[in-house]
């Protein structure tokens, strides 16, 4: 994976920015998390139910000693979910110190976008995504959602799953 800084300079002396992304599927639509936000990419996981968790956290999944809590994206935007958890990859990303995992369907690889060709999420995006979103990148094959995990643990209400 590139760990590369987020901030490079281009060649031929002019000032653009860019970022780098981890890039992630959930039912074909392709997301983007800011590289320094992930944590870890793993394959299939054994993830443990945790009981009266709301329905978009899958359970928890044991990362080298640390109990991780696990997010089915594909329950969190409404999508159907069977046999999915079993099958899923797992994006770690920590949020005020704690480790997440967002279950996906695959993880891509790390693209870099200049920071002036992000534009605002368009009104016309269903609700769910549109909440979870933060900008979209219009790439030549597809479109680039920016994931904002701040928002995704937000909605699902992360205070609760720290107190379980």
């Amino acid at each position: 994976m590139n760990t590369s800084p987020n901030m490079t300079a281009p060649a031929e002396g002019s000032e653009t920015s860019t970022e780098d992304y981890v890039t992630m599927k959930v039912a074909g639509q392709t997301f983007g998390i800011p590289v320094l936000n992930v944590r870890d990419v793993l394959s299939p996981q054994i993830i443990t139910r945790i009981p009266l968790a709301s329905v978009e956290i899958a359970g928890s999944l044991n990362l080298r000693g640390r109990i991780v809590t696990a997010i089915d994206m594909r329950t969190r935007l409404g999508l159907p979910a069977d046999g999915f958890v079993e099958r899923a990859m797992a994006v770690v990303v920590e949020h005020d110190d704690e480790p997440f995992s967002l279950l996906v369907d695959e993880v891509g690889e790390v693209l870099s976008l200049p920071v002036s060709e992000r534009q605002s999420v368009p009104a016309t995006l269903d609700e769910r995504w549109r909440e979870v979103s933060q900008g979209i990148y219009r790439l030549e094959d597809r479109l680039l959602l920016v994931l904002s995990v701040t928002s995704v643990l937000s909605a699902i209400g992360v205070d609760a799953v720290h107190a379980a």
